[in-house]
C-alpha cells in the first residue's frame, strides 16, 4: 500500500434507547466531535466512509443515500457498507484502504445507527433473513440461535452459566465510567442469573440493549497526521472473514471466522504472539458468552479457557490482559455499527493515555478492536499501535 494510516481524532454520541435525533443528526453530531477533536472541518476531508447496519433497523429505505449529508459525504466521494454487527470495524477498513492507496489523504469514518426508528423492533427484520426451506418453519429469533451456541460453548468446554454471567458484571461496572453509556451499573452474578430468563441459558442481562447512537473517526495520511498530532495511533493491521451463513452446519463452539480475520490482521501487523504482544483488546460482546467466545477466537485465550481467565481477573481493566475497559455493548450499549466503532474508539484512546477514569495502566502501545455480525459468520479486525 501508499502509505501508513492513523486515526487522529474521534467522536461519539451518547447511546441511548430512544433518541430524539434523527439518524442524519446521530451521524452529524459524532463526525463534528471528531472533527473538532483534531482541528479539522469537512473541508479538510478528501472522502467518507459511511458504515450502517441493513436498512431495516433503521426503517429507512437507501439508509445510505439518507445518512451521507449528515455523514458529511455531501458531494465528496462517498462509500456505504455494512455486514451487520461486524461494520463497525469494517469502516475503518474501508477508510483505511482509502487512505493507504493514496487516492485521498483524510478520510473520515462514520457509523449511526438508530434502531428505535424500527417498528415494532429490530428483531422482526431478522426474523425475515433465515433460510426459507430449512430455517424459517422453525420460527427462530436470533435470541434462540444465540442460546444454542451459548450452550454448545459451555457443553464442549465445560463452562458455567456462572462464571460466564461475570462478563455482564464487568462490563456494565467498566460503563459506569463512560460518558455515553446506555447500561452503566453495578451488578451481581446473581442478578443476572435470576433476570428473565429469555431462551435457555440466556437471561436478559446477558444480552446488550437496542440502543441509538453514533461514532466516527478521522484518517490521515503518514505526513497529514504527523503534522496534525504529536499523538497519532497507526493502523498495523486489518482483517475479515465471512464464514458460512448456515449456522446449523458449524461447530458452534467456536469462532473460525473470527481467528482467520484475526489472523490476516496479525499477519499484516506483524504480530507473532497474539497473547504477549495485544496489551488491550475490545472484543464483540453484545451477548455475555461473545466475550469470551471472541477472546479464543482472536487468539488470546485457548480453546475453552477464557472464562477461567475472566474469573482470575485477567481481564479486569486493571488485569494483565484488559477486556472491553469501555464497558462494551453490554454496558454502553450495542447501536450495531456504532459498537464496533466505539471499540475502534477506546483502543485509540487507551493507546493515547485519554481513556480518563477507564485508562489501563501500564501505558499500552498495542491493542485491537472486533466485532462480528451478520448470522453469526462475519469476523472483522483492526490492529492498532502508538509507536
Amino acid at each position: 500500500m501508499g502509505q501508513r494510516v492513523a486515526i487522529i481524532g474521534a467522536g461519539m454520541t451518547k447511546f441511548v434507547r430512544r433518541a430524539q435525533e434523527t439518524g442524519k443528526e446521530l451521524a452529524w453530531q459524532a463526525a463534528k466531535a471528531a472533527l473538532d477533536s483534531c482541528g479539522l472541518t469537512l473541508k479538510d476531508i478528501d472522502c467518507v466512509s459511511l458504515g450502517t447496519a441493513p436498512d431495516a433497523f433503521d426503517g429507512v429505505h437507501m439508509k445510505g443515500e439518507y445518512l451521507s449529508d449528515g455523514s458529511g459525504g455531501w458531494r465528496k466521494p462517498y462509500i456505504r457498507h455494512f455486514v451487520g454487527g461486524g461494520t463497525g470495524v469494517f469502516a475503518p477498513i474501508h477508510g483505511w484502504f482509502h487512505v493507504a492507496s493514496g487516492v485521498f489523504d483524510t478520510c473520515l469514518v462514520v457509523c449511526s445507527e438508530k434502531m428505535s426508528s424500527c417498528h415494532p423492533h429490530p428483531q422482526g427484520a431478522f426474523k425475515t433473513i433465515f433460510d426459507h426451506t430449512t430455517e424459517q418453519p422453525l420460527d427462530p429469533t436470533l435470541i434462540w440461535i444465540f442460546a444454542l451456541e451459548y450452550n454448545r460453548y459451555m457443553q464442549t468446554y465445560g463452562i458455567s452459566k456462572r462464571d460466564i454471567a461475570l462478563v455482564s458484571v464487568k462490563n456494565k461496572k467498566n460503563a459506569m465510567d463512560h460518558p455515553a453509556a446506555q447500561l452503566p451499573m453495578e451488578i451481581t452474578v446473581d442478578d443476572v442469573l435470576n433476570s428473565e430468563l429469555l431462551a435457555w441459558p440466556v437471561n436478559r442481562l446477558d444480552i446488550s440493549p437496542a440502543s441509538d447512537g453514533a461514532a466516527a473517526i478521522v484518517l490521515a495520511g503518514e505526513r497529514t497526521a504527523r503534522r496534525l498530532t504529536d499523538k497519532p495511533v497507526w493502523i498495523e493491521g486489518v482483517g475479515w472473514n465471512l464464514d458460512t451463513a448456515y449456522w446449523a452446519t458449524r461447530d458452534l463452539s467456536y469462532p473460525r471466522y473470527v481467528e482467520k480475520a484475526a489472523r490476516m490482521a496479525y499477519e499484516m501487523a506483524g504480530i507473532k504472539e497474539p497473547k504477549k504482544e495485544i496489551e488491550i483488546a475490545e472484543p464483540y460482546d453484545p451477548f455475555t458468552y461473545k466475550e469470551l467466545h471472541h477472546m479464543e477466537g482472536l487468539l488470546l485465550a485457548d480453546r475453552g479457557e477464557a472464562p477461567q481467565l475472566l474469573v482470575d481477573g485477567v481481564t479486569q481493566r486493571d488485569g494483565d490482559r484488559p477486556m472491553c475497559p469501555s464497558g462494551g455493548a453490554l454496558g454502553v450499549g450495542n447501536p450495531i455499527s456504532a459498537t464496533g466503532l466505539m471499540k475502534v474508539i477506546e483502543i485509540f484512546l487507551q493507546l493515547r493515555g485519554e481513556a480518563g477514569k477507564r485508562q489501563v495502566p501500564g501505558n499500552p502501545t498495542c491493542g485491537l478492536a472486533q466485532a462480528w455480525g451478520d448470522l453469526m459468520q462475519v469476523g472483522t479486525v483492526i490492529v492498532l499501535k502508538n509507536r
